[in-house]
């Protein structure tokens, strides 16, 4: 299993953002997904996902900000970021897990087997 994450980069406060993550080895639709982030010093922590089922979750500080969807024809998961905010800033990686339940919606980090490289972003106030 593959995973290639990108789309990230500098943008202003307020702005937008949109990044993807393509997978090989892997349909996207029959797995539990996610996006995390790591600023500098911190830990990695979880901020929207899909469960097997399709269920769409996030995490508090993004929601009504940030959009996960997917394209299963192009078995890539994207993650649209608006009103974005210096706190916004870190690396963003997209992650695929086989463990978590249908219905489950896994946020550790621990609940994903398989990583992508990760992005970039950086937000300017």
């Amino acid at each position: 299993v593959q995973l290639q994450a990108c789309g990230g980069g500098l943008v202003q406060a307020g702005g937008s953002l949109r990044l993807s993550c393509a997978a090989s080895g892997r349909t996207f639709s029959s797995y539990g997904m996610g996006w995390f982030r790591q600023a500098q010093g911190k830990e990695r922590e979880f901020v929207a996902g899909f469960t097997r089922s399709g269920y769409t979750y996030y995490e508090d500080s993004v929601k009504g900000r940030f959009t996960i969807s997917r394209d299963n024809a192009k078995n890539t998961v994207y993650l649209q970021m608006n009103s974005l905010n210096p706190e916004d800033t870190a690396v963003y990686y997209c992650a695929t897990s086989d463990s978590a339940g249908y219905y489950y919606a896994a946020r550790s980090s621990k609940e994903f087997d398989y990583w992508g490289q990760g992005t970039q972003v950086t937000v300017s106030s």
